[in-house]
């Protein structure tokens, strides 16, 4: 028999083949799912979230070695945290923010780069650094505390979707009726395979290759973004107490290679690539986590909402997108969906229910606009750089360097990268 948790605190269900009544089910766990719970029970909306592992609080990390989940959060991302009541409960000595970034390209030319600074910018940060499981950890606990939320742990057997709503059967035998189903369960979502939505998926042949580092140098609260000849990209992005954690994207078989070198191999390797520029920024570099690897994608789907003549359910975060981590957006797409999806419900007329069709579409219509600006330019990016010919590489970085010299054109990425939202 399956736990059940109200609050994060755990009981089992007296009859497995009880029915509830809610007004919405979020499916998918996550930072993205739990954000979108916590929210639409804050919304004093009855929530229940359902994923397998919710019975397992995630722990606050701790001591001197970071997670290998490292994201990038956007101020976009802040601002719906802040909207929820939990920035201030992050440990904030383990988010490092970013104050410049640099990207350079693949010639090794000093003019072949492009420089985005906070200060120029008029904004205190571009981003901050930080471990998933430290978001995750201080969302848990907020929801111990939010009588509007309960949270299952279990899995959806089969779904029905009606005129009134949307009927979940679960793994436990219990049955759970909404007016909507949101879909935060992942890239493979089991929940959009069943509502028939198609997407358009392309393997990009890469693999990301995560680890975190101790440098000797400081690394000036700036992340830093090498395009190497070849097609792969180095990104080293800042955290606290002069450490980084890389994300190197390459080709499966070079990850493999990469996982199996020792402390002396990856030196060398950092010493040769970059013209040595890795180095010469960063000093010494000492591993500090165990290198891990996973494979990368693009995957769009073609609704966010479904079913296509009654929709009930909305899609978020993996479920609806999936972005190469060049742009380090991933997460950020996903939370922008999440507070988009609040506010759409926040601010709906008094006579519509949670899942009118014309409020969904409302949320799906400002999700696709933004999203598909974001893959677009995050998939010609990649695949510029991944271009062999003597003239594409000298356009590619001929245009690093005139998009540098242009303060209009780097406000316009910088406002973008900000990733402000509508919150009220």
């Amino acid at each position: 028999m399956s736990e059940v948790h109200q609050n994060t605190s755990v009981k089992l269900p007296k009859n497995t083949s009880q029915k509830s009544t809610v007004d919405v089910v979020v499916v998918g766990g996550g930072i993205v799912g739990k954000a979108c719970a916590l929210g639409l029970a804050q919304l004093g909306l009855q929530t229940i979230q359902i994923a397998p592992d919710l019975g397992q609080s995630v722990p606050a990390p701790q001591g001197n070695q970071w997670g290998q989940r490292i994201y990038a959060f956007s101020p976009g991302t802040q601002k719906l945290l802040s909207y929820l009541q939990i920035w201030d409960a992050i440990d904030h000595s383990r988010l490092q923010p970013v104050r410049d970034m640099r990207i350079f390209g693949d010639r090794g030319e000093k003019h072949d780069q492009l420089h985005l600074s906070a200060f120029e910018a008029g904004t205190p940060q571009l981003a901050w650094i930080g471990e998933a499981n430290l978001i995750e950890h201080t969302l848990d606990q907020a929801s111990r505390f939010q009588n509007k939320l309960e949270r299952i742990s279990d899995t959806v057997n089969t779904m029905k979707v009606d005129s009134d709503g949307v009927i979940l059967h679960l793994k436990n035998g219990s049955t759970l009726e909404a007016q909507l189903v949101v879909a935060a369960d992942g890239a493979n979502s089991p929940i959009r395979t069943e509502l028939g939505i198609s997407t358009k998926e392309e393997s990009y042949s890469q693999s990301a290759v995560v680890a975190n580092w101790i440098c000797t140098n400081a690394h000036l609260e700036t992340a830093y973004q090498w395009f190497l000849a070849g097609g792969d990209i180095v990104a080293m992005l800042p955290l606290p107490n002069k450490q980084v954690s890389m994300v190197w994207s390459t080709s499966p078989e070079h990850a493999a290679k990469l996982l199996q070198l020792d402390e002396a191999a990856w030196s060398q390797t950092f010493s040769s690539i970059a013209n040595g520029a890795i180095t010469e920024q960063l000093g010494d570099l000492t591993l500090n986590s165990v290198p891990a690897t996973f494979p990368l994608r693009r995957i769009s789907a073609s609704r966010f909402i479904g079913p296509d003549e009654n929709p009930k359910v909305a899609l978020i975060g993996d479920a609806a997108h999936v972005i190469h981590p060049l742009a380090g957006q991933g997460l950020n797409l996903g939370l922008r969906d999440v507070a988009t999806l609040l506010n759409t419900l926040s601010k709906r007329e008094s006579f519509r229910l949670l899942n009118d069709k014309i409020l969904l579409r409302r949320y799906e219509r400002q999700r696709q606009g933004d999203t598909s600006a974001i893959l677009w330019v995050t998939d010609r990016l990649k695949k510029l750089f991944s271009a062999s010919s003597a003239t594409e590489k000298q356009l590619r970085n001929w245009g690093l360097g005139l998009v540098n010299r242009s303060h209009f054109i780097k406000r316009r990425l910088i406002e973008r990268a900000l990733g402000d939202i509508d919150l009220e």
